[in-house]
């Protein structure tokens, strides 16, 4: 299977059609075997959803054969999940997401798993606290660093979960936490953004 780096490379979540034309490319590439190829696919199809081709993603994802290898099948949950909340139907997307929680952390797939919990967060919104503290709970003990960069989107989601909802010093201490690991694990653009929800929240506490 496809390491998570190497998927992160064909990415610009900035430009999903360049993604898509990337992940179309990747799969005429004879370098990759038949299931890399369909996680590849999975991947085209985030990318068809996240230009609102809902039923172009859905027809993708229904199409890639997953049964053999649970990875993938972790992968097709996920994406099905996405365009179901995507395109309105975040309570439809909400048992997916579930069960991509539960078998990637079955299979050790730890960055999956917490991408199934952040994604969880977003559908069930509800419980979007409970949720992003389950996922931040994981990704702290997690063994792959890909899944403890996590850290820093959950942290920082937290913070604007808690400010949306008055909370704003709690905020305060999840935008410190998103910027504390932004600097350890994250990129320059992370640290940017901790650094700029920090002001926001400061200057929100000051009353201004």
């Amino acid at each position: 299977m496809l390491d998570q780096k190497t998927l992160d490379r064909l990415w610009n979540f900035e430009d999903p059609e360049q993604s898509e034309q990337r992940f179309r490319d990747a799969m005429a590439d004879q370098k990759y075997d038949a299931d890399e190829k369909a996680e590849l696919a999975t991947q085209l199809g985030r990318a068809i959803g996240l230009q609102g081709r809902f039923e172009e993603a859905d027809a993708l994802l229904d199409s890639i054969d997953g049964e053999d290898e649970p990875t993938i099948g972790v992968r097709i949950l996920l994406e099905r999940g996405r365009v179901l909340n995507s395109s309105g139907h975040a309570a439809m997307a909400v048992p997916l997401f579930e069960q991509a929680a539960e078998l990637g952390d079955h299979l050790g797939e730890e960055f999956l798993a917490v991408d199934a919990l952040h994604m969880l967060a977003m559908a069930d919104s509800a419980h979007a606290e409970t949720w992003t503290r389950s996922a931040l709970e994981y990704a702290s003990t997690a063994h792959d660093a890909f899944a403890r960069r996590w850290m820093v989107a959950l942290h920082n989601n937290l913070g604007w979960t808690l400010h949306g909802a008055g909370r704003l010093t709690e905020a305060l201490v999840e935008f410190q936490l998103a910027e504390q690991w932004a600097e350890r694990v994250g990129t320059p653009a992370q640290q940017q953004y901790a650094r700029e929800a920090i002001d926001e929240c400061e200057q929100a506490l000051a009353g201004g």
